[in-house]
């Protein structure tokens, strides 16, 4: 199985990094848009050509016969044009784990964190309302501009990082929220910081390992075998920080510098 991967940067290597997890015997091209990044501010119109430039990149360059859009500004701006352009293609994207964290939440609370379009988007909105309808809770929602761009430079642990994490989550933290959805693939990245600021037993929930198991289901009954190696192949439309690289994924291949 030829599998393409893209995010607006690195932090869809979260997904990959489960993926490897699981998946055996497959192919995983992924592709950092980072000329191109932060798709969170960009407009959906803009989002939807830069996901079918690099959907029409893998299949004519790669050949592949999944895609994963790791990403949730692109799946909700993108996914249903992309289904419907490559209907023969297993096409599976990222939504904000909201499901599994009214699932587990004890109190009631459910902090979600996530890009200004994600939040803004129809697709999310719908999943929301839907959702809160089956269990009482509250969801308090939190944009964070700027916080992709801090992760793509490598300021992980930086002060400024932390600062702008530390007013995100105290309304969050001062209203007795438990179970906190990572609403963008690049969030995990700073997981420690997350918890740190909470100061409490808190869930962190991204979507990395159900869209792998997902991928699996659908690849075994196209006849994916799920046995042997698997290669991890990394391009980049613009600048990477190979150390965040380094740090999220062992197991790839060389860089490669491409134009879509």
């Amino acid at each position: 199985m030829r599998i393409g991967v893209f995010d607006s940067g690195l932090g869809g290597l979260t997904v990959v990094q489960a993926m490897t997890q699981v998946i055996k015997g497959a192919q995983i091209f992924y592709v950092a848009d980072t000329k191109n990044a932060p798709y969170g501010e960009k407009t959906p119109e803009q989002i939807l050509q830069y996901s079918l430039n690099i959907t029409q990149y893998l299949i004519n360059t790669h050949n592949i016969d999944a895609l994963i859009l790791a990403c949730n500004t692109a799946t909700s701006s993108a996914i249903k044009h992309l289904r419907e352009t490559y209907p023969s293609l297993i096409i599976i994207g990222t939504e904000p784990g909201i499901k599994p964290a009214i699932e587990q939440t004890k109190t009631g609370k459910i902090g979600v964190l996530a890009t200004p379009a994600t939040l803004q988007g129809d697709k999310y909105q719908k999943l929301a309302q839907t959702l809160s309808l089956q269990k009482s809770v509250d969801i308090y929602e939190q944009a964070c501009p700027g916080l992709v761009e801090q992760i793509e430079k490598g300021e992980i642990e930086s002060e400024e990082t932390k600062a702008l994490l530390e007013k995100w989550l105290t309304p969050m933290r001062e209203n007795n929220v438990d179970t906190i959805v990572l609403g963008c693939t690049h969030y995990p990245l700073v997981s420690q910081s997350i918890e740190n600021i909470m100061d409490c037993n808190v869930r962190l929930i991204h979507t990395g390992e159900a869209i792998s198991k997902h991928l699996l289901t659908l690849g075994t009954q196209k006849g994916h075998l799920n046995e042997g190696d698997l290669q991890v192949h990394i391009h980049t439309t613009g600048e990477i920080q190979i150390q965040i690289i380094d740090s999220i994924i062992e197991i790839y291949e060389n860089i490669h510098l491409i134009e879509i």
